[in-house]
């Protein structure tokens, strides 16, 4: 039996924020996610928590409660975290969480109201805390309250670049607690100005892959003795250590997947060096990284039923070419363990939708000072081996193996360029 409190993320993803919480020292009791693809890869990365491919309007509280039973947790909740799709902002005066857009909100709502988690954390993009987008916000607090949990004020728009991610990507985040229970604080950046520690580059997260070419095609995998895991990069390390060496131990081949790219033309080429760094090539509109810079924000793109085949990806800063998945996963702070579908599409896709591992850690860190958790005494299990063969599925094989329509997300359709 884990000794360690327990998580729920909802609209999970890949399992970025999963992550950063079990790296606090968290156990992912469930994970709740509607897309069959990312929830392979949720599951494969963690394999002892239940995942959940399913609408989250169709999921009973009860029956999330029912399935975290069934995996050998016990149902006194410690944390909901997750970040629901908001769209709908209607005029000032009415409810703007019955907007249908907005659903999905109302869901995390629910089950939070419904669950009774002592802590939750709620992310979504900054613009919410803006404007006449303030009052969906507020309307949000008060239904919290409606429920026993306050929300810690000021709300902030966090920047993952100050908690260590070589990367410049805001979120807003909100910490709630219900009303019996100490109240904690928001993270203090770690990294920046005023005497902290300096931020992280871009060289500083990809450098070593500077040196091995991109595989186009197939994914042959690296061998991790060929990577230089010093200094900043020890947090990726394939043996989990740094950030990560609170994490349960997965079972790994030394084998470094994912740093795989596209094929550029010519013309491409030459485009890309003929940026400087820092700038945006004209044509594309890539941003070209800087050696000694952070990255600009990695985007998901635009859904697959809107034709995009990949989503726009920086300039490697000294190779004219995109960076490789891998390389988009380093600077999303995810450790070269962690696993991501084998195709382009989807890799970058996962990792554009996720929120930073390094600034849910953060967080979750702080929710774990009000638990009185003791660090030093938490159990690292060994976790069992998944079949990587799921990381290469498509919509259908991944539809079949979790029993839903294939139809849940819509198909892809390439653009001709």
């Amino acid at each position: 039996m884990s000794n360690r409190p327990i998580a729920i993320d909802l609209f999970s993803g890949c399992g970025g924020m999963s992550l950063g919480l079990e790296a606090a020292g968290f156990d992912i009791a469930a994970s709740v996610e509607i897309d069959p693809i990312h929830c392979l890869v949720h599951h494969y990365n963690f394999p002892y928590g239940v995942t959940i491919c399913q609408d989250i309007s169709q999921l009973s509280s009860q029956e999330l409660l029912n399935s975290i039973t069934h995996k050998g947790f016990n149902r006194n909740i410690d944390l909901i975290a997750g970040g629901p799709p908001c769209q709908g902002f209607s005029q000032i005066g009415k409810r703007q969480l019955d907007d249908p857009r907005n659903q999905l909100v109302f869901e995390y709502l629910r089950i939070v109201s419904e669950v009774k988690p002592k802590y939750f954390i709620f992310e979504n993009v900054p613009g919410m805390a803006t404007g006449k987008h303030q009052h969906f916000l507020n309307e949000l607090i008060t239904e919290f309250a409606k429920s026993d949990y306050s929300v810690v004020q000021p709300i902030k728009v966090l920047d993952a670049s100050l908690y260590g991610a070589p990367q410049k990507r805001k979120r807003l985040i909100l910490i709630g607690y219900r009303k019996d229970l100490p109240k904690p604080k928001y993270p203090a950046y770690t990294h920046g100005d005023n005497n902290l520690q300096p931020l992280n580059t871009v060289s500083s997260a990809i450098g070593d892959l500077s040196n091995i070419s991109v595989f186009i095609g197939d994914d042959w995998g690296i061998d991790a003795q060929k990577l230089d895991y010093s200094q900043f990069r020890e947090n990726f390390a394939i043996d989990q250590q740094g950030k990560y060496s609170l994490c349960h131990q997965r079972v790994v081949d030394n084998i470094v997947w994912g740093h795989i790219g596209s094929m550029h033309t010519e013309k491409s080429i030459k485009r890309f060096k003929q940026t400087l760094p820092s700038d945006i090539e004209k044509v594309s509109r890539f941003f070209k990284l800087a050696p000694d810079g952070i990255s600009n924000t990695l985007r998901a793109g635009t859904a697959s039923n809107r034709g995009a085949y990949t989503a726009p990806r920086p300039i490697h800063y000294q190779i004219p070419r995109c960076i490789s998945v891998r390389e988009a996963a380093r600077l999303h702070t995810f450790p070269d363990w962690f696993q991501f579908h084998r195709t382009i599409w989807h890799g970058f896709r996962e990792i554009g939708n996720a929120v930073i591992p390094l600034l849910a850690k953060s967080l979750g860190e702080e929710i774990i000072k009000c638990l009185n958790v003791d660090l030093l005494s938490i159990k690292i299990k060994k976790l069992a081996v998944v079949d990587s063969s799921i990381l290469s599925y498509n919509m259908r094989q991944a539809s079949a193996f979790w029993q839903v329509p294939s139809d849940v997300i819509p198909k892809r359709t390439r653009l001709k360029i």
